[in-house]
């Protein structure tokens, strides 16, 4: 029996795609066509592979304003922001392909006479890559690239919501001429889904997606005693100091909180303001909050586009309602906001005052355009509500002081953390988190070691 797995629309609710969905003999075949393929493909010069991933990048921008276009409609990405992540994405890509002979050497010992010593970096044999939709090219190419530059060949599983993501970046590859195997992808459920984790030809999972889901993937992996990296939720936070550039503190996190429609993991979701520069801080963000146009994604000059169903958009409605009941100031009329209708996905940007950590809006994931301010007396009240949270992906603080910053930062429980910048990658560092955001690192040279094993070579020279 086979299944259909439909995309539709966030724009305007039409069905976008359908695919059907692996049947577990294609399953099967596919994972043995990979595991085949990575025998080969570890015995390449890690050089032919590169250039394989280098003619696989330059490939896919090529193609850009088809995929741009093809996201906008797959999960409402503004058409005008659209192609910045396949630029990113190759960006990302071609920084991971510039670290590689660095991060996957031999590490050498220090000298013993009568014997050879060293370190090398295996590779893992197959990996399962399980990509989420609000961010479905960044994300999956943190863990493609460096898998496949150590010697693994991929299975790409993409978000139902964005299908044609994976068919993209398979072409690409297709198209660079990798061999047949190495790089594959499979629209499957989320049952089928599990037998590949549980598959033995597989050695590593690399997912991103929610706390939920991640708790599924980790339980299909039990006993397998594989890595198994989980990028989850977020509930990042902002604190703007006294001493702040307040102008620019407010263009970066009305950015920060708003982008995607606030559908990012790492997007702010709360902020903390010293009481000095609260009344100036609330009163600017809301009035570049106000400038957004909320439309459809298809349309040049919407910057603010619709949440990915009606579901993700009730559950922020139900947030902001429920927050109200309990004392908090709404300052943005969604009337100015045209598209904004209840049972649809248009939502508009929203603004409270008055919170507190007893309300689901300021503690629970979100991801939706709201966010909530909160004024605080000092950097000891700001740190402790900033750690008080289930998650710990990114945190940020604005300042002038960059050493007082950096002693603030130490006592953040947060796998990055920013000075006056919120909501970036930088693919030179490791992309971690801490709680319930999950475990394991991409990007940096750190990004290379869930993808390798290490074997240690222990030589005496008989003479």
């Amino acid at each position: 029996m086979t299944h259909t797995q439909k995309t539709y629309s966030p724009i305007d609710g039409s069905l976008y795609v359908q695919r059907e969905q692996a049947q577990v003999e294609q399953i099967h075949d596919v994972i043995a066509l990979a595991k085949s393929a990575q025998k080969s493909w570890q015995k390449l010069p890690l050089f032919e592979r590169k250039a394989y991933c280098s003619k696989a990048v330059e490939t896919f921008v090529a193609n850009k304003e088809r995929i741009a276009e093809e996201l906008c409609w797959q999960m409402g990405r503004p058409i005008r922001y659209a192609a910045g992540e396949v630029a990113s994405f190759a960006d990302r890509a071609n920084y991971m392909i510039s670290i590689a002979e660095e991060s996957l050497a031999t590490i050498q010992t220090t000298e013993k006479k009568g014997f050879e010593r060293y370190i090398k970096r295996e590779p893992v044999g197959v990996v399962l890559v399980i990509a989420p939709w609000n961010y479905p090219l960044h994300t999956p190419i943190n863990a493609i690239i460096p898998a496949l530059l150590a010697g693994n060949s991929v299975i790409l599983k993409h978000a139902s919501q964005t299908p044609l993501c994976a068919e993209r970046i398979f072409e690409a590859f297709k198209s660079a001429g990798i061999p047949d195997g190495v790089f594959q992808f499979l629209h499957m459920s989320h049952d089928s889904t599990a037998l590949v984790i549980q598959a033995p030809e597989v050695g590593a999972v690399a997912f991103t997606g929610s706390v939920p889901a991640g708790i599924a993937v980790e339980e299909a992996a039990v006993g397998r005693f594989i890595g198994v990296g989980l990028e989850l939720g977020g509930k990042d936070p902002a604190y703007i100091r006294e001493d702040a550039d307040i102008d620019y503190a407010v263009e970066c996190t009305v950015d920060g909180a708003f982008f995607n429609s606030g559908q990012s993991c790492c997007g702010i979701e709360r902020i903390y303001v010293h009481e000095s520069v609260y009344d100036a801080y609330l009163e600017k963000f809301i009035a570049l909050t106000e400038q957004y146009k909320l439309g459809r994604s298809d349309e040049p000059d919407t910057t603010l586009g619709p949440l990915v169903n009606v579901a993700s958009a009730d559950f922020v409605r139900d947030q902001i309602a429920e927050a109200l009941q309990q004392g908090a100031k709404a300052h943005i009329d969604s009337k100015h906001f045209n598209m904004d209708k209840a049972g649809t996905a248009y939502l508009a940007p929203q603004v409270l005052s008055n919170v507190t950590h007893n309300m689901r809006v300021m503690t629970e994931e979100t991801f939706g355009p709201v966010v909530g301010i909160m004024k605080v007396s000092s950097d000891d009240e700001a740190i402790k509500f900033m750690n008080d949270s289930d998650f710990g992906l990114s945190a940020s603080i604005f300042t002038k002081d960059y050493k007082l910053a950096i002693s603030l930062g130490e006592q953040l429980e947060t796998g990055t953390f920013f000075v006056n910048r919120c909501d970036f990658l930088d693919p030179e560092l490791a992309w971690t988190g801490v709680k319930q955001t999950g475990r394991g690192c991409t990007l940096s040279s750190q990004g290379f070691d869930a993808f390798t094993r290490l074997k240690s070579f222990h030589i005496k020279t008989l003479t």
